[in-house]
């Protein structure tokens, strides 16, 4: 009986990969990106002389280049259509060479810019497309594709964190994972695209966005974000300077939160359909918030990885379950555009998240900063709140 349940949820694994294969790839090439970057802060930071500030400052750059990605999103869809995440991942793939070219902490900002633009492009297109396939089938796959986003982060992370320990430097470890890239983009070839939309959706189009839904969901995104990020961009750094850890040990605080998510959101791909999507999203951000805690307190190195780890599976299933939330929850011919406002009010997470720990390290020390994560990651209750009243409303 159990082989028998074990097998069936495996067999609906494929089935939802099989379903977004293309977006489920490009996700995972995102993912090598952003795990190796946060795998090289450490580094960067020495190679560039930048602050704990500066660098906080040089992240703005990112979010900039994610909020101009977030808008246009839907017309690069419309534009380039089943070539767009090919595409996309090529420009990561050139791209993703600028921290190889930084030698002052100004550089730092230019090329975050550019990094930010291509992936968060690649990122948010991606879920658009995970969406439009959700809203055709009926189907949830947003957890499963995040999943494997969170799986070529931690791989990523590790590897490269081995590989500074071997002597790498930035040069040689941007050009391995712009290779990388170039694999994924022959991969990337999405066989469910439609070009026309069904006959008569278009008189029952909804003349404005219900924002009474976007703005929550874009809260609960903001909070994904700032908790996902903070130990992305900051963790490898906490471990290494505020614990005593050596060259390359830092790797393990961004491998840990991916791991931990790629095995939650595996999980949450069932759990969602078991709990709903809200009740889902309401715990992950209470254990969330219980993680920072743990990690702002953190006396040694096993104490900070459980933090992180408490983090990573609150923070695990919020984006994907939140941006399934809104995806039905709209008209199918207003998705694209709902969903890409979400994700940009939830991109000034970039924002409010790895710049202002930034900030805040730099007068307070990373303690004080992790205490203000978990603050952040609390306005989880009332978005979620909001949400249900809304639909509490219109039913």
């Amino acid at each position: 009986m159990a082989r028998n349940g074990v097998a069936g949820v495996l067999g609906g694994f494929a089935r939802a990969v099989s379903m977004s294969f293309s977006p489920f790839m490009a996700l995972g090439a995102a993912g090598v990106v952003w795990g190796g970057f946060a795998a090289m802060v450490p580094a960067l930071k020495a190679q560039t002389g930048a602050s704990d500030a500066q660098f906080g400052l040089a992240l703005l750059g990112s979010a900039s280049g994610g909020m101009i990605a977030m808008y246009l999103a839907p017309y690069l869809l419309a534009l380039f259509r089943h070539h767009t995440l090919p595409i996309l991942t090529l420009c990561s793939a050139l791209v993703v060479q600028g921290p190889r070219f930084a030698s002052e902490p100004w550089h730092l900002f230019p090329v975050m810019i550019g990094m930010g633009l291509a992936l968060a492009s690649l990122d948010i297109c991606a879920n658009l497309r995970i969406s439009r396939i959700e809203s055709d089938t009926g189907g949830h796959l947003m957890n499963i594709n995040h999943a494997n986003f969170s799986f070529f982060l931690a791989v990523s992370a590790i590897l490269v964190g081995l590989l500074r320990q071997a002597g790498w430097g930035t040069a040689q470890v941007f050009t391995l994972i712009g290779c990388v890239l170039l694999v994924f983009a022959l991969l990337l070839r999405d066989g469910h695209w439609e070009d026309a939309p069904e006959d008569g959706e278009e008189e029952d189009r909804p003349r404005h966005l219900p924002w009474a839904a976007i703005l929550p969901v874009g809260v609960m995104i903001f909070v994904a974000f700032v908790g996902e990020n903070s130990i992305e961009s900051w963790s490898a750094l906490f471990l290494e300077r505020e614990l005593g850890g050596a060259t390359g040990d830092g790797g393990f605080g961004p491998a840990m939160l991916g791991f931990i998510m790629c095995v939650f959101r595996l999980l949450g791909q069932v759990t969602t359909q078991r709990f709903g999507e809200a009740r889902v999203v309401l715990f992950s951000g209470i254990l969330g918030v219980i993680g920072a805690l743990t990690l702002s307190q953190a006396p040694d190195r096993s104490v900070a990885l459980l933090g992180i780890a408490l983090m990573a599976v609150g923070m695990a299933v919020i984006v994907p379950t939140a941006t399934s939330l809104l995806g039905k929850r709209v008209h199918r011919r207003a998705l694209n555009v709902a969903v890409s406002r979400a994700w940009m009010i939830g991109f000034t997470g970039f924002f409010v998240g790895p710049s202002l720990i930034g900030s805040i390290s730099e007068a307070y020390g990373l303690r004080v900063a992790f205490l203000m994560v978990a603050a952040t990651i609390a306005l989880i209750v009332p978005a979620v709140w909001l949400f249900e009243r809304g639909k509490s409303v219109r039913d």
